[in-house]
């Protein structure tokens, strides 16, 4: 069964497996150099124009499985001899063209961009050109395209646009850290910074030091992932990794669920502070709406926070889907709390690196959150959750008008509307990656079958009630 959507993935978990299988044998610094070459043996063919380029782009790959550079702060990275098989963006004049008589492109044109040849063909001058797209909407054939880069398609928040060298750059200053370009780049040019490194030290440290017990702190939307095992060996797995045991995000999530609750019926307004990608788009676009929202931590930060608080030693490392998380553990609020952050991707890399096949293993449990609690993986479950607290606190007089916002346009279009005071509701659920978490960069498989497997996983617990979950750690 396959592990992974695309073949982009499967490369980038080869390098992050190789990288991790040195580490665990403390052979990092002698073995580093080959991993291009085991990756791109010379009697495979490669996609690129030689086996060298290939290598080097490798190399590349390497680094950033290494931790990328330091001196960028953002966790989403370009490589830039990787971006060079896309076409530039914008409007160009296809082989539809028929070269009428009317011409209403060059009519419509203010910036006089289009010009014609001998036949009547029309051409669009790029240095004239502001992507109007006038043009193609006056083209009676349609002949006039406009081709946009896969990246710039993806990223909502227009924070990618093409360098001197035509490669892809990201605006740190636009960028949630979300992915989405992440996912989307078919060449695997843009890729996000691993920390697989720092959760395997902190493993052989637990081993060497009882004392230091290394938490997993696992995203709900686990349980849509690793679809070639059972839930109860992928834990099973990830305490054979040297984990001292696996804690369900979701418990955070009920904890966040209760305390949300209280905020939005005590203010009257909120947004969503669960997802770490939509918390920083309302900071840095729609920056008037910020005081709204909610003061709660992110599950995964408030269960960290309540592991640490019960055991000052211990260490927390984050699993889930979300690239953002990356970002948000580095933050002041933060990062005391969680002490790394690994994507589905990288675990299956840390399985794999210590030669662990899970679906050969015994089932553990997971038994720590409510229903409500792990259907925050998927757009509309945090909503459902707030309702629900509101009832279990005796809070349900209040009219809760719920916005569930699924991928960050839905978003922009909410905080839009709230920002004018035109907003028909009064929390808005903010999930910046399309289907909520089980939609994120960092997911081995995406697709509408992710969302029927976190209901299910969420009906094993249809007995608990938030306050129920809750309860049992206090």
């Amino acid at each position: 069964m396959r592990k992974f959507d695309t073949k982009v993935q499967h490369l980038k978990y080869k390098v992050l497996r190789e990288v991790a299988r040195l580490a665990w044998n403390d052979r990092l610094a002698e073995g580093i150099m080959d991993i291009p070459n085991i990756i791109v043996p010379k009697s495979e063919p490669t996609m690129r124009c030689c086996v060298y380029k290939e290598r080097a782009i490798v190399a590349e790959r390497v680094k950033l499985a290494m931790g990328g550079d330091s001196s960028n702060p953002n966790v989403i990275e370009v490589i830039e001899i990787a971006c060079d098989e896309c076409p530039m963006s914008g409007y160009e004049v296809s082989s539809a063209c028929r070269g009428c008589l009317a011409h209403r492109c060059e009519d419509v044109c203010k910036r006089g961009a289009i010009s014609f040849d001998d036949n009547h063909v029309a051409h669009i001058d790029k240095t004239k050109c502001v992507q109007c797209g006038q043009c193609a909407k006056v083209c009676p054939y349609g002949a006039i395209l406009n081709h946009t880069r896969p990246c710039v398609k993806a990223c909502k928040v227009k924070a990618i646009s093409s360098n001197n060298e035509n490669a892809a750059s990201i605006d740190n200053h636009a960028c949630i850290a979300c992915g989405a370009c992440v996912y989307q780049c078919p060449f695997g040019a843009i890729m996000d910074k691993s920390f697989i490194l720092n959760a395997i030290e902190l493993l052989k440290a637990s081993q060497k030091d009882e004392a230091t017990r290394v938490y997993a702190v696992v995203a709900p939307s686990i349980s849509s992932q690793f679809s070639y095992a059972k839930l109860g060996q992928v834990i099973s797995g990830i305490k054979a990794l040297g984990f001292h045991t696996v804690v369900e995000a979701a418990l955070g999530a009920d904890m966040v669920a209760l305390s949300e609750a209280r905020e939005l019926a005590e203010k009257g307004f909120l947004t969503s502070s669960c997802c770490p990608a939509f918390v920083a788009y309302i900071k840095k676009q729609f920056p008037d709406l910020a005081p709204y929202i909610s003061h709660n931590l992110s599950p995964a930060a408030t269960i960290a926070e309540y592991i640490k608080s019960t055991e000052p030693g211990a260490k927390v490392i984050f699993i889930g889907p979300c690239t953002a998380k990356k970002m948000e553990m580095q933050e002041d609020r933060v990062k005391d709390l969680i002490d790394c952050v690994i994507t589905f991707e990288e675990l299956q890399a840390l399985f794999d690196s210590r030669d662990l096949d899970i679906s050969t293993m015994e089932e553990d449990v997971l038994n720590n959150a409510s229903y409500y609690g792990r259907i925050f993986a998927r757009s509309g479950g945090l909503s459902d959750a707030v309702a629900q607290a509101l009832k279990e606190q005796g809070l349900d007089d209040f009219d809760l008008k719920a916005v569930p916002c699924d991928g960050i346009e839905a978003c922009r279009i909410a905080l839009l509307k709230a920002s004018r005071r035109m907003l028909n509701g009064n929390f808005i659920e903010g999930m910046a990656c399309q289907g909520g978490c089980i939609g994120g960069a960092g997911c081995l498989t995406h697709g509408e079958k992710n969302k029927a497997d976190v209901d299910k996983y969420g009906e094993e617990a249809l007995e608990k009630t938030i306050t129920d979950a809750v309860s049992m750690i206090q």
